[in-house]
């Protein structure tokens, strides 16, 4: 696959470029020199990560994410939810590489496999949560229960993968029928589909976005992807790998930008077009929304320190409060056991903290609760 750059509608894509471009400056630029810079980094692994599942069509909330990584689940993990914290380990090892490692055939290649196996983990028994009846976060649950809710939800799961593979098979033309196989895991295989020899195809591309200013470039490789579709279980690397090669063109270096954040208010029926054109638009007014919605955070993140800070007056020096406020500019929510155990307190100190920080409660009284900042 190959693009012609001359056919390239410049003049229609020129107006949502610019935006495009500037608004990555400016995003970049500001992260670089701000304050609450690290929080922002880390806060963007988790909510892009559940972004990437709502774009492909599923739902996880963001606290269930934040809690799995913490190895503190409220529930037993469900079958998405495995998947988005597989995005959220891809996204870290990317940013903690070289910029121009993720792009590599090597790159890939590591986190590919890093994330092999995802889509037909069988969901595991959650770990035994904390005790902390004086937090009131957790209360008495009897073990028998808790055995049960994880069966469900591996029952749950594989039904799941089951309807998904049902439906895929529905659409396989006969003539292709002998090629295709159903695993007893509910996965469709096919042997004409070489992932190998896609990747190579999509990773050409890259020869024709270098030659373009980095945001269309970049466009250029999500819809290559969209169309190549190289993994077909792990469709969601693609977003990810284009934040990655934003990177390495060193246009956004401060942070790895939070791509599906801006696709999430992009319109289906735009990302999907059969027009190259709107496709390319699509994705540039993406990743506008996404920089704009990055410039917010920075904003919220900024008047929360600062009114957390406040608090903080004729405190001893070894107080434990900027811990706190640390964990809770990192993290979209933070419970009791969390704060805990990031300042090494009981869960009652950990509760006093949080009231003495004046953070807004965000769960309600049920299996947990959670605070952060809105």
């Amino acid at each position: 696959m190959r693009y012609d750059l001359s056919d390239l509608p410049l003049s229609e894509l020129l107006p949502a470029l610019s935006q495009a471009e500037d608004m990555l400056a400016r995003l970049d630029e500001r992260v670089l020199r701000h304050a609450v810079a690290d929080g922002f980094k880390e806060r963007g692994h988790f909510f892009d990560s559940v972004a990437a599942l709502w774009v492909g069509g599923e739902l996880v909330h963001v606290e269930d994410l934040v809690l799995h990584d913490a190895h503190m689940d409220a529930r037993a993990p469900t079958h998405e939810l495995t998947i988005a914290h597989a995005v959220l380990r891809a996204r870290r090892r990317l940013w903690n590489a070289e910029p121009a490692w993720g792009i590599s055939p090597a790159g890939i290649a590591a986190i590919r496999g890093g994330a092999e196996g995802a889509d037909d983990v069988v969901v595991p028994r959650p770990p035994s949560l904390q005790t902390a009846e004086d937090a009131g976060e957790i209360g008495d649950e009897d073990e028998e229960e808790d055995s049960l809710a994880a069966e469900f939800a591996e029952i749950d799961a594989i039904l799941a993968r089951s309807e998904r593979a049902l439906e895929a098979g529905a659409g396989i033309s006969e003539s292709r029928s002998a090629a295709t196989d159903v695993d007893p895991l509910g996965l469709v295989h096919d042997e004409e589909w070489d992932e190998e020899e896609r990747l190579q195809a999509w990773r050409n591309v890259i020869r024709d976005a270098d030659a373009l200013p980095p945001s269309l470039g970049a466009a250029m490789l999500f819809d290559a992807w969209e169309r190549i579709e190289p993994l077909r279980r792990q469709h969601w690397m693609g977003s990810l790998l284009v934040s990655a090669y934003l990177r390495s063109r060193g246009k956004v270096t401060s942070h790895l930008f939070s791509l599906n954040v801006g696709l999430k208010s992009i319109r289906h029926e735009r990302r999907r077009s059969r027009d190259g054109t709107l496709r390319l638009l699509a994705f540039l007014d993406a990743m506008t929304q996404a920089a704009d919605a990055g410039l917010k955070e920075l904003d919220r993140l900024s008047l929360a320190r600062s009114q957390m800070e406040r608090r903080m007056k004729d405190r001893r020096s070894n107080s434990k409060l900027p811990g706190v406020i640390e964990l809770i500019l990192s993290r979209p929510i933070v419970s009791v056991n969390m704060v805990a155990r990031h300042v090494n307190v009981t869960a009652r100190g950990a509760l006093n903290l949080v009231g003495e920080l004046g953070v807004r409660e965000m769960t309600g009284r049920g299996r947990y609760r959670g605070w952060g900042v809105l």
